[in-house]
This record gives C-alpha cells, sequence and structure tokens, in this order.
C-alpha cells in the first residue's frame, strides 16, 4: 500500500476531493445534533466526575453530586466486560473443517496482538454513555515489523461522517474518517504537499471540536496538527459486483488514491467491499445509524436526585445548627455566650423566653425522602439496575437458588445488551476473516494456549480462504468454490452462576442415578429433552465414549 504514488493520468484529481469536501460538510452539517449531544454528554460526566465540583446554591457553595447513574454504568460495564466475546468458527462445507478449526485457532491471537481487550473495553464505556461504539477493522502495513496485520481499533464517533438519513453506515455513499496529524510528519510523508501552497493549520472546517480533546480541554493540546481526511466510497464494477475504493487528503489536496494504484484500481481497496467500521448501537434511533445511552435516559432523573439531595442537606445543616432569637435589650455578651468553654456568663437583668428564644425547624415531612427513594428506583428501574442485578435481594430470600432466578430473571437488559455487541462482534470477526483471505499470503506462526496450560504451535496461510475448483461448468470452463463461515460467538470468560448452576444440575442427576448404566437409556431419554452446555460431552459418556478432545493441533 504505497501511498505516495500519484499519477500523471489520474482518475481521482483535486477537483474530486473538493466535490468530496462539501460532501463532508454536508455530512457533518446533518450530523451536528448527534455530535453536539455526544459532547454536551460528555461534559456533563466530566464535570460530575472529573474531579471538578460545578458551582451549587447549598451553604457550602458545592452543588451535591449522587452516584446512582455512574453506579448504573459501571455495573452495565462489568456485565459487558465479564461477557468479552469470543467466537468459534464453524464451516458450512464439510471440506472446510480443518480451515475452520485453524481459524477458531488463531482469531483469539490475533484479537489479542491489536490490544481489542482494551479497544473492547473502552468502547463498553462509550457504548454504556452515549448509546454506540466504534471500531475499525484495518489492516495495518506496519504492524509486525512490515509485514503487515490486522489492526482493531476504536474510533471517535465525533470524528466519523456518514450519509445522515442512512439507518447503516454501510448503505451510505461514502464514509469519512477525519484526523489530526503532525504537520512536519505530514510534509515529509507526501513532499508535493510543499508545492502546493496548502494552509497547513485548517481553520476547522474539516474536524470536528473533539480533535485534540478541546470539548473537554481547550485547543492547547493541539499544536501544529493538519486535518487528514480517509474517504472510503463505493462504486459498482463492470462486473455488477460493489468495489470499496479509499482515498486520503488535507484540504484540497489529494494525498492518495486506491482508483490512481494500478495494484488496486479494479480489485478496490478491501475485498469485501464493506466500510471498515462497525458500530455497536445500545438503544437504536429510527432514522439513524448511531443510538442514545444511559445518560439520555437516566440524567434527567439524576437531576432530581442531586437537588432533592441538595434540599435535605440544606435543612440537615439548618437542624443541626443551634440559633436564637435575642432582642437587642438582651444584656448578654455575645461573644462569651457564643463559646462553649464559657462556664458562666454574666447577664444584665432578667434572662426569659421573651427575650431570648431558641429558634426550632419544624420536621421535616417525610414526603421529600420518599420522592428522593421514588426517583432512585425509577432511575435503577429505566437503567436496568435492579437491586437483585448487584447481588441483593429481600431479606425473606435466602435460598441461593432462589437468588439466582433471581438474578437470570434481572438480567434481562444486560443480556439484550451483550447480545447487541455479539452482533457487533460477528461483523467485526467477519471483516478479519476477509483480511486474512485477502492479505494473509505468507506464512505466519501463532502459538495456541490450551486450556490445561501447554501450549502449541501453529502455521498458518490463508491458501484454505481462497476459491477452490469444484468442476468443469458448461461453457469448458472451471467452476469455484468460495469458502464462507458461520461465526458463534460465546463469552470468553463463563459466568461463575452458570457454571454453578450446571454443575449442580449434574449432581442432581447423579443422584437421580441416571448415571448408572442399568439406567442408560432412561438417562438418553431424559437428556434428549434438556439442552444447556456440556450436554454433547455427557451424551458421548453415556455413549461409552471418552468424551475427550476431539479437535487435532491444526498443524
Amino acid at each position: 500500500m504505497n501511498h505516495n504514488n500519484h499519477q500523471a493520468s489520474a482518475v481521482l484529481t483535486d477537483a474530486d476531493v473538493k466535490a468530496a469536501a462539501e460532501v463532508l460538510n454536508r455530512y457533518r452539517a446533518g450530523k451536528a445534533r448527534l455530535d453536539s449531544r455526544i459532547c454536551e454528554e460528555a461534559v456533563w460526566w466530566r464535570s460530575r466526575h472529573g474531579g471538578g465540583a460545578p458551582a451549587g446554591s447549598t451553604r457550602q457553595g458545592v452543588k451535591p453530586v449522587s452516584a446512582w447513574l455512574f453506579s448504573s454504568i459501571s455495573n452495565k460495564h462489568a456485565d459487558l466486560c465479564d461477557a468479552m466475546p469470543t467466537c468459534a468458527i464453524l464451516p458450512r462445507d464439510p471440506d472446510d473443517e480443518a480451515e475452520a478449526t485453524l481459524l477458531s485457532d488463531i482469531l483469539p491471537v490475533i484479537t489479542q496482538r491489536c490490544g481489542f481487550p482494551e479497544t473492547y473495553d473502552r468502547g463498553a464505556w462509550s457504548k454504556l454513555k452515549h448509546g454506540v461504539a466504534a471500531y475499525g477493522v484495518f489492516w495495518n502495513p506496519a504492524l509486525e515489523n512490515g509485514v503487515g496485520d490486522v489492526d482493531i481499533r476504536r474510533v471517535d464517533l465525533l470524528n466519523l461522517f456518514w450519509e445522515p438519513d442512512a439507518g447503516d453506515i454501510q448503505e451510505s455513499p461514502n464514509l469519512f474518517l477525519v484526523g489530526l496529524c503532525d504537520t512536519a510528519e505530514l510534509l515529509s510523508r507526501y513532499p508535493h504537499l510543499k508545492e502546493k501552497r496548502v494552509a497547513m493549520r485548517d481553520d476547522g472546517s474539516l474536524f470536528t471540536p473533539d480533535m485534540g480533546g478541546s470539548y473537554l480541554h481547550g485547543n492547547e493540546g493541539v499544536g501544529d496538527k493538519t486535518a487528514v481526511v480517509d474517504w472510503y466510497y463505493k462504486r459498482v464494477g463492470a462486473d455488477g459486483r460493489t468495489v470499496l475504493h479509499y482515498a486520503k487528503f488535507t484540504g484540497d489536496v489529494l494525498l492518495y488514491a486506491s482508483e490512481n494504484d494500478p495494484a488496486y484500481a479494479e480489485r478496490g481497496w478491501y475485498d469485501h467491499g464493506l466500510y471498515p467500521i462497525v458500530l455497536d448501537i445500545l438503544y437504536p434511533e429510527e432514522g439513524s445509524a448511531a443510538g442514545y445511552g444511559l445518560i439520555a435516559v437516566g440524567r434527567n432523573p439524576q437531576g432530581y436526585i442531586d437537588e432533592l439531595d441538595g434540599h435535605i442537606l440544606e435543612y440537615a445543616n439548618a437542624a443541626s445548627r443551634v440559633r436564637y432569637w435575642a432582642k437587642r435589650s438582651l444584656g448578654v455578651n455575645e461573644k462569651e455566650f457564643l463559646d462553649p468553654d464559657r462556664r458562666i456568663i454574666e447577664v444584665e437583668g432578667d434572662i426569659d423566653e421573651e427575650k431570648l428564644r431558641q429558634i426550632t425547624l419544624s420536621p421535616m415531612d417525610g414526603m421529600l425522602t420518599d420522592v428522593r427513594r421514588m426517583k432512585i428506583d425509577e432511575l435503577k428501574e429505566t437503567t436496568g439496575n435492579h437491586d437483585v442485578a448487584q447481588g441483593s435481594t429481600a431479606g425473606d430470600v435466602t435460598a441461593a437458588q432462589a437468588i439466582e432466578a433471581l438474578q437470570e430473571a434481572g438480567n434481562k437488559s444486560s443480556r439484550d445488551m451483550i447480545a447487541g455487541t455479539y452482533r457487533a462482534y460477528t461483523e467485526i470477526m467477519r471483516q478479519v476473516i476477509e483480511l486474512l483471505r485477502q492479505f494473509y499470503d505468507g506464512v505466519r506462526c501463532f502459538r495456541i494456549t490450551e486450556g490445561d496450560g501447554g501450549r502449541r504451535y501453529v502455521r498458518y496461510t490463508n491458501t484454505g480462504l481462497q476459491d477452490k475448483v469444484t468442476g468443469t461448468g458448461g461453457d469448458g470452463g472451471e467452476t469455484y468454490r468460495h469458502p464462507v463461515f458461520d461465526i458463534e460467538v460465546r463469552a470468553e470468560r463463563e459466568d461463575p452462576l452458570d457454571r454453578a448452576g450446571r454443575n449442580r444440575l449434574m449432581l442432581e442427576l447423579y443422584r437421580a442415578g441416571l448415571f448408572e448404566p442399568a439406567n442408560r437409556v432412561a438417562a438418553e431419554r431424559t437428556l434428549s429433552g434438556m439442552d444447556f452446555d456440556g450436554i454433547d460431552v455427557l451424551r458421548s459418556v453415556l455413549a461409552g465414549t471418552d468424551g475427550g478432545d476431539t479437535v487435532g493441533d491444526g498443524a
């Protein structure tokens, strides 16, 4: 991928870049409401949890800030991290069994190499707070000492632009990813920029306020940077196939275009023909490719909770400070009266309740605390952060199975949220497989860790992913089969509750005598109507097989 290729007889020119920049500005205008909401939510979140207390109306000048919404989001984040996805690859053709086994072995290694666990962790926060996490699935030729490898990165949604009316970014005619590049490095990589007399500091029309973190920290961290646009667009080829092309430009100057590169002019940038961006949506919004998150849902009740907390604390502060009504002619030395260490206070004249009377407050109406509790319950309900989901139950529920049943019922929203993440992960892995099909033409070595702590080494090349000859067509030409695979996503770490429940089920089946040789028929009939993880191994044991590892080493 030589980005310095710039032919004189170019298909794509600077004039096309100007037109693309106009499309980008139109996309940006259509996305302004979403960008504004994300920035506003980020500022709100930082003001509450970033260390700077906002001004308030209490006596101390600090507004009470509770963390009920933070608790909801952090608990959902824990659910997402507990269910961090991994996958098994399943063949659609029996001839692809060996290739599917190899892919199942190496894909977790590839995701670990490119730091996907950390990327997933950061993306989970973005999904929960703002309703969408954006992942980029790229081929990075600089990785692995210049050999190149898959690179899965988190993409800031504020720097991504698509057709405003598109319900799916894959339906957008163009996709723009804008970033800041060090100006000196950019001039070094693209020397022809010096001849174009382009203002290397952009006026802000091509990048969002988020670049350099300016919407939180100001523009001080931007430095001498230039806005650079990665432009992806789709074209329909002569054979009717959708081709994905890629261009890079700054200002109105073209830096690279795959249409101008002989290596990619016909086949496109990525053979799969998809934009290399996958969005993981929490709550979808009709007519938008993005969504909204828990801040949008819980911000309003959280604000009322804090306001009520302020009233309650203000009352508690007033009630805990003893104050008096005193006539001007009281005849008491005020300094001595307010000194708690004074044993004797001298007065002039008589002291009675007419001259000195303690200020008393009526008891606080319980309705205030009741409303506060109602708002807290509302926030928990709307964000799916029930007490039972955190391990708390009513005092009359003590049985382990009953508690597990309540927790399972209370985790419906978490399971729905995780299912959406798994769908996005499936799309990520599908694009990863296509990148291996396109670029893994050399032999790679992978170290595979076994479940028992052992390890083995697998050498892999994309030969098994290439089209295979299946026969001869009616015109005498060869026919081909394109290997296609299904992706089964599961949690990388098993839920302890699921494991405990399965172990308890096995113990109950054992106590019922189903594992006795004489009860094999009854056991098989019982298992035929059941479905749980590990049932295939149990069936193989009852059938007289060892139920051991049936997967080869894939070497």
